[in-house]
């Protein structure tokens, strides 16, 4: 993406369809007159009369207990410097976007005009009462120390700079890690440090809390290496003065076993690498440029074990792995404040995370066969979902041992459960599609190109890099939309019917009646067809000139599965194709089906619908848990539609006992747990939780899932379909450019799925 393209959506992004990024949503009915007299005047004095009686009263009848500020003066924002805090906003907002979809904490993001330490001071001292915790961001050094510090001395809530210790919290349990890999012991190791700021000053102290020991410890600054000799020397840069006689990062790394970077951009070269011991550990975090590159780094020491800022390579140490999480457990023990036990437990949790077996949606994620520990991952993935659970316990259990839990958790099961509930899990389920998509972008041929939401996705997948668009429309519209939406990459357009593809239409139309010549087509039929973008683009997929294809944005839904039924035929195995929509819900994924094309399945259409539903949940790293929805339940009904739904169970549990799948099932019982224990303890759905329903007839999954999306804002992604031979999905009629994306993920996903499947065999 190019400067004035990033700079326009940029801006677009923060000001459409309303400015900012985060809203106040109110938590309470509101609906009726009663309501509002609860909510204020008069009903709202009672509360307020409590907590006069006892202040911890504040935590039981407001938003304290879940109220963050993330506060700055915008004197350190990012890599832009003292910008002033109105221009560091957008950043504290992303803060708080941040804090919500990782562990649903709420955030005011309070920016204040005062560099004097002491007025800051007095003005977070003053709004303190309203918020269970603060988070300093972006407040320059050395005055964030004296800022933090006296912040933590006088207030009773958690207070951490994060620019600090976030930091410092993973790459810790990164370095760990590192060490146990590279059998070198903490206590022993010499460790160079580029950049002596507020994190890398933070970075150091918790090493240092965790073994290293001061002497073996060489900082820098942009000066060079800090010694005792230096003068004017800050309080924070004298701890960790040397007395060694070497001056620059050159000398320093000579047989140094740790390289920790906070500074700037390549200024680490071969000759440094090659001279550091055996084993090297080098974590080179500037951003967005690192102090080396990681390809470089690891093409010249085969034995390093390398992290960076980044994400687009191994072993990212990103901040995001801890301020929520550690902020959550800290709050749900309403605890004084974040210790140095609760980094510590922290570290400890993060590092011990990276050695477990990681969850299959985490692989998925990340294109990986199977990630395990080592020299490669010695830090867990942004998109584990087992963060937000081990993190806060750590953090609380800490919390509690330390003596700064003002409320002790005491059902430690009943708490992972809560944790486990907490919302965000639909925006990392979008990201996590996205991303796996991106690990190896697929050729997706867009059948109506030229509408202009249509191309609008296009350009996102193509400069998201979740796919490689194929044009197909008339060139002259493509072209002109292309330029008004400045669209500037060189990308295939394909018109179907113009004479310059006369030889691939005409080697389509051949293969194509080769398969149809038996079922009523003639050849000239099929040479006129191929003048049809659907058939056109199936045929493509088909022989093998693209890897998916979408169309249905602007034709009902009929006459585009028709052309790729004729095409690309069923999979092997396949009677009936069908298809099932991904709904992202409050609850979670939740996958319904058949949401398009059969309209009233057999029994044993439905049992196939079911298993090819499977297919595709394990396709999202998740393990099915299927109920088949009826208006009865486990057979209190003879009516025959019911009966095919016990039918279809009795199929399943026959010939696929492996499905964990249960009914014929009512919706609420499937999806209300509670309900189902108390009435049908028998399933073998009890104490699972349905990601899953499949439903009698086309009628009820279709009304269903639209009721979802129109009345719950539920997001959809689908129709998603399943049992084709080859890649391909029909959007829904006027379908959004954020669904169109999706589904282009999707369709990309499935690509892959393919081709590993094809490699197989």
């Amino acid at each position: 993406m190019t400067k004035s393209k990033l700079r326009r959506e940029a801006l677009v992004y923060h000001a459409k369809p309303k400015p900012g990024k985060i809203e106040v949503i109110p938590t309470k009915s509101y609906r009726t007159q009663r309501d509002l007299a609860l909510a204020y005047s008069p009903g709202v004095a009672i509360p307020c009369l409590e907590i006069e009686e006892n202040l911890d009263n504040v935590y039981k009848y407001t938003n304290k207990g879940n109220l963050v500020a993330v506060i700055t003066n915008g004197t350190a924002v990012l890599g832009l410097g003292d910008i002033g805090p109105e221009a560091s906003k957008p950043v504290m907002e992303g803060k708080a976007l941040l804090f919500k979809i990782f562990a649903d904490i709420d955030v005011f993001d309070i920016e204040i005009n005062e560099k004097d330490p002491d007025k800051f001071i007095e003005i977070v001292k003053g709004i303190a009462p309203t918020f269970g915790g603060i988070n300093l961001e972006d407040i320059k050094a050395p005055e964030a120390f004296k800022i933090e510090n006296t912040l933590k001395e006088e207030l009773d809530i958690p207070i951490m700079h994060d620019d600090q210790h976030g930091t410092a919290i993973i790459s810790c349990a990164a370095l760990i890690n590192a060490l146990e890999l590279s059998n070198k012991k903490i206590e022993e190791v010499k460790i160079v440090i580029s950049g002596a700021g507020a994190a890398a000053i933070s970075c150091t102290r918790l090493y240092m809390a965790f073994g290293a020991q001061r002497e073996n410890i060489v900082m820098l600054d942009s000066k060079g290496v800090i010694r005792k000799t230096r003068e004017n020397l800050t309080t924070q840069k004298a701890e960790f003065a040397t007395d060694r006689a070497i001056e620059t990062l050159e000398e320093a790394m000579v047989q140094a076993d740790v390289f920790m970077g906070l500074s700037q951009p390549n200024i680490v070269n071969e000759k440094m690498l090659l001279s550091m011991a055996k084993d090297p550990i080098v974590f080179a975090m500037a951003n967005p440029d690192p102090e080396v590159g990681y390809d470089l780094a690891c093409k010249i020491r085969k034995d390093i074990i390398m992290a960076t800022g980044r994400s687009d390579h191994p072993n990212q140490v990103n901040n995001v792995l801890g301020f929520p999480f550690i902020f959550r457990g800290a709050l749900d023990v309403k605890a004084s404040k974040i210790n140095e036990p609760m980094k510590m437990a922290a570290v400890k949790a993060l590092a011990e995370l990276a050695k477990q077996p990681v969850p299959e949606q985490v692989n998925i994620a990340y294109e990986e066969t199977k990630l395990n520990f080592g020299k490669e991952y010695i830090i867990p993935k942004p998109f584990d979902p087992r963060l937000i659970v081990e993190v806060p316990m750590a953090v609380a259990k800490a919390a509690m041992e330390s003596g700064v839990a003002r409320e002790p958790i005491e059902d430690w099961d009943l708490y992972k459960t809560e944790l486990e509930e907490r919302l965000g899990s639909n925006q990392k389920t979008i990201r996590m599609i996205h991303d796996r998509a991106k690990s190896a972008p697929k050729r997706i041929v867009f059948a109506e190109a030229d509408q202009l939401d249509v191309l609008k996705a296009a350009q996102i997948i193509h400069e998201e890099g979740i796919g490689i668009p194929i044009l197909l429309g008339k060139k002259e519209i493509i072209s002109d939309l292309m330029e008004s939406i400045d669209f500037d990459a060189t990308i295939m357009i394909i018109d179907p019917k113009t004479d310059e593809h006369d030889e691939s239409r005409e080697k389509y139309a051949n293969s194509f009646w080769e398969t149809q010549k038996r079922k009523g087509k003639t050849l000239y039929e099929s040479r006129s067809l191929m003048r049809e973008r659907n058939y056109y683009a199936a045929m493509m997929v088909r022989n093998g000139d693209a890897d998916a294809m979408l169309s249905g944005f602007s034709r009902k839904y009929p006459a585009v599965v028709k052309p790729i039924l004729e095409v690309m035929g069923k999979a092997k195995g396949i009677d009936r194709v069908a298809a099932t929509n991904l709904m992202l819900t409050k609850r979670g994924m939740l996958f319904l089906s058949d949401t398009s094309i059969n309209v009233d399945p057999t029994a044993k259409e439905l049992a196939k619908i079911a298993q090819m539903t499977s297919e595709t949940v394990k396709m999202f790293g998740v393990k099915p848990v299927m109920a088949m929805l009826s208006f009865n339940n486990f057979g209190s009904s003879s009516f025959p539609q019911a009966r095919k739904v016990s039918d279809a169970v009795a199929f399943l549990h026959r010939f696929y006992p492996d499905l964990l799948v249960d009914g014929p099932i009512q919706s609420d019982f499937a999806l209300n747990s509670e309900m189902l224990k108390e009435r049908f303890p028998f399933s073998v759905l009890n104490k699972e939780k349905v990601n899953t329903l499949i439903f009698p007839n086309l009628d009820a999954a279709n009304i269903t899932y639209k009721l979802m999306k129109e009345l719950d804002k539920s997001l959809s992604i689908g129709p998603i379909l399943m049992g084709l031979n080859y890649p391909a999905h029909v959007l829904q009629l006027g379908a959004s450019v954020e669904e169109i994306v999706n589904m282009a993920a999707i369709a990309s996903i499935n690509a892959q799925e393919k081709q590993k499947q094809k490699s197989l065999k």
